[in-house]
């Protein structure tokens, strides 16, 4: 398996509107809180859009649009720890700027990533298959291209894990309904830093 250090590169493409939302909410470091899982990418914008459409895209539209606003809800404020697959030490990064984010509103991050001795403080582990048995994980976070995705949702159904949370271009429909018919609650292509401000907006 070959890991890059954080996530894939394309460019982050959280959008002003969202920033400027977590600042009338009062979260600190906003300006370095972006939710997309890709960091840079160089590729001219029609390719940039085009980099984001999944063979699936059709059917991922229908079903991520009625990703329920209760599941969302659940993972964010009633969960207590969260994997973080491809979490970065670097804090340029953007996994690393969301893993923040998640400690900031009271969450445990567990860091993944072979290449990492710790992260935020916690302990990197190489993969979710690491980690000790009497460690219960709420919400597998993936930070990995869309094409890696599937083996780390179906690590998260190994280890019993309640949830997967795909980040912002990560799509891949065929692992979130194994992750559901194997009874996980599944969010794709989302950002906890849009949806905490939605949620506070009711």
């Amino acid at each position: 398996m070959q890991w890059i250090s954080g996530v894939p590169g394309e460019v982050a493409y959280a959008t002003l509107a969202a920033q400027a939302l977590l600042v009338a909410l009062g979260d600190v470091h906003v300006r370095s809180v972006a939710c997309a899982p890709y960091a840079r990418w160089s590729a001219p914008p029609a390719a940039r859009r085009t980099s984001r459409i999944s063979p699936d895209s059709r059917s991922h539209t229908a079903t991520n649009s009625h990703v329920s606003g209760d599941t969302i809800r659940t993972l964010l404020q009633d969960t207590a720890t969260w994997a973080v697959v491809g979490l970065s030490p670097d804090p340029r990064r953007d996994s690393h700027r969301i893993a923040s984010l998640l400690q900031r509103r009271g969450k445990r991050v567990i860091p993944v990533n072979p290449n990492a001795a710790d992260v935020l403080g916690e302990r990197a582990h190489a993969t979710l298959l690491d980690l000790a048995d009497d460690v219960k994980v709420d919400v597998v976070d993936i930070f990995r291209r869309p094409s890696e995705a599937g083996e780390h949702v179906d690590e998260a159904i190994a280890i019993g894990a309640r949830a997967v949370w795909m980040q912002l271009g990560v799509i891949d429909e065929a692992a979130a309904q194994r992750a559901r018919d194997a009874g996980l609650l599944v969010v794709m292509d989302r950002c906890p830093a849009i949806e905490w401000p939605r949620l506070a907006r009711g």
